[in-house]
């Protein structure tokens, strides 16, 4: 199942998610892109939303005002649907609106085949320019030979004593876990690495645990500012 976790009063961008994108909220038209892929459900804080969902056609879950992070709404979501410890959860954001369903089909194959069987959670990335590794708003990870998330960060990773001969790496919000894992995860202490960087994903990798990294190509972009978007509507124009 494809959860999207949608959060009404985001800190950076306040309603981001009500923008119109091709003459839909924003949320609606990541849960469109996607829908072909598999069993769509939008995890919403708020009645506004559930409302919009429920309007246009999507399975929805009311969860709690109170969490901190998409992920721990998409555990709640998951109790409330009851769903199996062995159910196969992909997290896409709801500011992820250009997401191509081909590279999502791609990435759910991708973690069937590697989750617990040798990575707690996976995710992916694709290449970017040193000029793109200079924005914060950009996070960037570092892999070991096999494709482990060994860090996630706002700042430019890896730093360049020397010229930096490969790509750098800009992580894509889109993960991966059994139900089974998010509940472990979710029961986790936040981190110190996570509360300083502003990334949940670090909490698994101070934990020990391992994520498993695939690279795409996309065209992509997540909006998290209103800049961002700004840029997002002058690329839909474009296609």
């Amino acid at each position: 199942m494809i959860i999207i976790p949608t959060r009404l009063n985001s800190t950076r961008f306040p309603k981001k998610i009500l923008c119109d994108i091709g003459g839909v909220p924003m949320f609606i038209a990541t849960a469109k892109q996607v829908q072909e892929v598999d069993e769509v459900c939008i995890a919403v804080d708020d009645e506004e939303i559930l409302e919009l969902a429920t309007k246009y056609h999507f399975k929805a879950v009311l969860t709690s005002k109170e969490h901190e992070s998409g992920t721990d709404r998409i555990n709640e979501a998951c109790q409330k649907l009851a769903l199996k410890d062995d159910e196969i959860i992909i997290n896409v954001q709801a500011d992820e609106p250009f997401i191509e369903s081909k590279n999502l089909l791609l990435f759910k194959e991708f973690a069937h085949s590697c989750l617990d069987k040798e990575a707690f959670m996976a995710s992916c990335y694709k290449s970017i320019d040193k000029k793109q590794a200079d924005d914060p708003n950009l996070v960037k990870v570092v892999c070991d030979k096999d494709n482990f998330a060994l860090y996630f960060s706002r700042s430019k990773i890896p730093y360049e004593r020397e010229d930096y001969q490969d790509n750098f790496k800009g992580h894509l919000g889109i993960y991966a876990y059994s139900v089974k894992a998010l509940r472990e995860f979710c029961a986790l202490k936040n981190s110190m690495l996570e509360k300083t960087e502003k990334l949940e994903q670090l909490r698994a990798i101070e934990n020990g645990k391992k994520i498993k990294m695939l690279k795409i190509s996309t065209q992509s972009m997540g909006i998290d500012t209103q800049e961002d978007y700004e840029k997002a509507l002058r690329f839909y124009k474009n296609l």
